[in-house]
């Protein structure tokens, strides 16, 4: 089906303003787009770079009206944004991407999994936990495990590790007993994420995967090209694709795998938008994650998705900042001629707040590595 792409000067609309929201905002008006950021924080990081900043609820009759009216094509830079909003939008004849559907999909846990697993794709082992009740009887094929709340958490947030059925229990009191998911751990030997950019005409690009290391629940570091066999990237682009494809996904899409003994690749979640782990296409590949999202978008085809050099990204958390907010030591980051930083604008700096990340590009991913970690040891 032949798409008539949405070229420059249009007007393009985002739900979140945050530091997602500002690289694309960077992004599209790079290719010469104008730029509508909604999101009710004032201080919002995109607005810096929007050529319009609504700061009103996601749900503002007002607000969205606005956006239907003048934006062309639409998206969003977060999972957490009101569904009902996008499908309304939609509604009104504006390209929404991705639907208002698949974002409610990947907004609770359970009808993601079980979207994932209908899907033919297989993810651990899952038990959807409504009432205390569905914590009786057999638990054994999902412990140990981590009860999840089914919606709202990230970043390691909302999340309680359990061993025994006496402590899957208190852990959902202690969740105020929310609907959540009991997800089997599983022996993991290594986790990637693979990029993955669908257009409305069905032509579907993935970037090569990144293989990240968490500190506290919070990404620390993506490692690209990943340290895994060619058989096995090959298999998680494949998968990462066939997800898209289930989900008739227009958009970016970030899907996390677990890789566990043997090879064997299960995916853990999905995000409906650019993700932290595919920062470092900003500096490492033909085309970003950000310009994908915006080709995708607009109908226009996915960007090549190349590797130049191997890179590490480094997430910057509020805990590198002062106790009295004293910036990091950039010295140390600003003279390496092959690192690159990215802040995103944010005015406070708070313990496990991302407030920004760097990029090295080296001749191997161990030398990008070695050096990722000695400016991170430096900046305070």
């Amino acid at each position: 089906m032949a798409v008539k792409p949405i070229l420059p000067p249009a007007m393009l609309g985002i739900l979140g303003g945050g530091q997602l929201g500002r690289m694309f905002a960077v992004a599209a008006k790079t290719m010469g787009y104008r730029v509508t950021v909604l999101d009710p924080d004032a201080k919002a990081p995109a607005a810096d770079f929007a050529d319009v900043h609504i700061a009103k609820p996601y749900n503002d009759p007002d607000a969205l009206a606005e956006l239907a009216r003048s934006c062309a094509a639409i998206t969003t830079e977060f999972e957490n944004v009101n569904a009902e909003s996008m499908r309304w939008l939609a509604g009104q004849g504006v390209p929404v991407s991705p639907s208002g559907d698949c974002v409610a999909i990947a907004q609770d846990r359970v009808a993601e999994k079980t979207f994932i697993r209908n899907a033919g794709l297989a993810t651990a082992p899952f038990l959807p936990v409504q009432t205390a009740a569905d914590l009786e009887g057999d638990l054994a094929a999902y412990l140990p495990g981590i009860l999840k709340t089914a919606r709202l958490g990230y970043d390691g947030k909302g999340q309680v590790r359990v061993k025994t059925v006496d402590e899957a229990r208190a852990a959902l009191s202690d969740l105020k007993h929310q609907p959540c998911v009991l997800e089997k751990m599983m022996p993991l030997v290594a986790e990637v994420s693979v990029i993955v950019t669908r257009t409305r005409a069905g032509e579907v690009t993935s970037f090569p995967p990144a293989e990240n290391e968490h500190a506290g629940g919070i990404l620390d570091v993506s490692i690209v090209p990943a340290r895994i066999g060619a058989a096995i990237t090959e298999r998680a682009r494949s998968m990462a694709m066939q997800l898209a494809e289930a989900l008739d996904y227009v958009g970016v899409l970030a899907v996390e795998f677990f890789i566990l003994d043997g090879d064997e690749l299960v995916i853990n979640e999905m995000a409906p938008r650019p993700h932290n782990s595919g920062h470092y296409t900003l500096d490492a590949t033909l085309t970003s994650q950000f310009e994908q999202q915006v080709r995708a978008m607009c109908g226009l085809y996915p960007g090549k998705t190349d590797l130049l050099r191997p890179v590490v990204m480094v997430n910057l958390l509020g805990d590198s900042w002062g106790a009295n907010g004293a910036e990091p030591n950039w010295d140390v980051l600003l003279t390496a001629p092959n690192a690159k930083l990215h802040l995103y604008g944010k005015t406070e700096a708070r313990s496990g707040r991302k407030m920004g990340h760097f990029n090295v590009l080296a001749d191997s991913t161990d030398a990008a590595l070695e050096q990722a970690q000695a400016i991170k040891d430096m900046l305070g």
